[in-house]
């Protein structure tokens, strides 16, 4: 059998040689997030011409998604479980379809064959001594979409991170090599204003020592973190994590000691943020990756002991009813992690979760609590699994409260400029 070192060096090829094996009809599952081989999408569309009725599985596309643009709708497909911003005028105008699904639900799509994966398209560090590559950053769908498809396409880029866990594909399981070195992705640490800070002291009330946190990217996870500096032995797990938890682990306040599950480990699906936290993932045995499935199983989740899930919303009716993915019939974005994390936490020994939106939008125009959601909204989290409610006006503890006591607790967290409207078209108001 011939060794590693000689298969490896057999499959190299260009982009434009590899992505060749794409046939009209396809399905092709693409790298997620800032571990998208651009290299690769690239050279798939610009073959669009050839091809026709490819589908193109992506669930955040942050490189220039050039596969949903007008000109490409009879050639390419795409199928999203999240629409971003270089997706989601594609799929609200009909060009590109949405499917309604948990995180820890979409690795089955492809085991399963519910969506068969005829290529995946990825990126991979280079192999290391023993012919490993890992997927860095984005093990989340990724892996098993890897595992599922009939032809794996990688670009081999030495900018991307060696991380540990279940990260690692043997140059025996990857059909081709495209070796390009293009600069990851980057998402910018987002400004974080005083609605934000407000919220993110009231939201760290709520997290006692010992916690294990889940949290995603934004100005208001990051507003949390930095209120979270005097406590201590402090855990993560998550689907994702950005650059704000670097501080909190080097200055010893996220250590993991008191994690009932994975001790001393950070355990996520997928980073992302900028060039400084690819440098401190890398080869860092305190980051432990493993696929979705895994990591987002609420029965997983469950076994951390004061588990704490710090999620955001659009709208939340007076009910209680969380809409984060939509609004009205458009799509915004996706489930994410929100309900995954939210029936973990609730399941945990200690455990809690939390919603967390500023009380109004279009520059205080529009109140983000309604008295019903905006007519053609999903119900991204329902009533009954919704526990704190949080605007940057205070916090309301909706668990175990009648329809009633809902109602004065959200009505007291709006915007002062829209109580008296929301007290008066509520069902409670006589």
């Amino acid at each position: 059998m011939a060794g590693w070192r000689d298969i490896y060096n057999g499959r190299i090829c260009t982009a434009g040689e590899a992505v060749k094996g794409i046939k009209s009809g396809d399905t092709v599952a693409v790298g997620h997030a800032c571990a998208e081989p651009r290299a690769l999408t690239r050279a798939m569309s610009a073959r669009y011409k050839e091809l026709e009725d490819v589908k193109v599985f992506h669930r955040w596309g942050i490189g220039e998604s050039l596969y949903v643009e007008p000109e490409m709708e009879a050639h390419f497909r795409h199928l999203s479980c999240f629409a971003g911003p270089k997706t989601r005028q594609a799929i609200n105008e009909g060009r590109a379809d949405f499917i309604p699904r948990y995180i820890s639900q979409i690795p089955e799509l492809f085991t399963q064959g519910q969506i068969p994966i005829d290529v995946a398209l990825i990126t991979v560090t280079p192999p290391d001594e023993h012919g490993f590559c890992s997927l860095g950053i984005s093990v989340d769908y990724t892996m098993r979409a890897a595992r599922s498809a009939q032809t794996v396409i990688a670009q081999v880029n030495a900018n991307m991170p060696r991380t540990h866990g279940d990260t690692f594909l043997h140059v025996r399981d990857i059909d081709c090599f495209v070796l390009q070195n293009d600069p990851l992705f980057e998402i910018p640490r987002p400004a974080i204003g005083d609605v934000e800070k407000t919220m993110g002291g009231y939201i760290a009330d709520l997290v006692e020592d010992g916690a294990t946190l889940q949290m995603g990217i934004g100005a208001i996870p990051d507003a949390v973190l930095t209120f979270l500096t005097e406590k201590r032995n402090l855990g993560i797990h998550t689907e994702m994590f950005s650059d704000g938890v670097i501080e909190l682990v080097e200055s010893g306040v996220i250590d993991c000691s008191k994690k009932t599950l994975h001790p001393y480990k950070m355990v996520c699906a997928f980073v992302m943020g900028t060039r400084q936290l690819f440098k401190w993932v890398d080869d860092n045995p305190f980051v432990e990756m493993h696929p979705e499935e895994y990591v987002n199983n609420p029965l997983v989740i469950k076994e951390n002991d004061n588990m704490i899930s710090i999620n955001s919303a659009l709208q939340v009716d007076l009910l209680g009813q969380v809409a984060a993915d939509s609004l009205g019939t458009v799509q915004f974005s996706g489930v994410g992690g929100q309900v995954d994390f939210i029936r973990g936490a609730k399941m945990s020994r200690g455990g809690k979760s939390i919603i967390a939106l500023p009380s109004t939008a279009a520059k205080g125009t529009i109140s983000r609590i309604v008295p019903m959601l905006t007519p053609g909204t999903a119900v991204t989290t329902t009533r009954n699994e919704v526990d704190y409610i949080v605007t940057e006006y205070g916090v309301a503890k909706l668990s175990g409260k009648s329809n009633r006591e809902r109602f004065r607790e959200l009505i007291s967290i709006a915007h002062p400029d829209f109580r008296k409207d929301l007290a008066k078209d509520s069902v409670f108001s006589s």
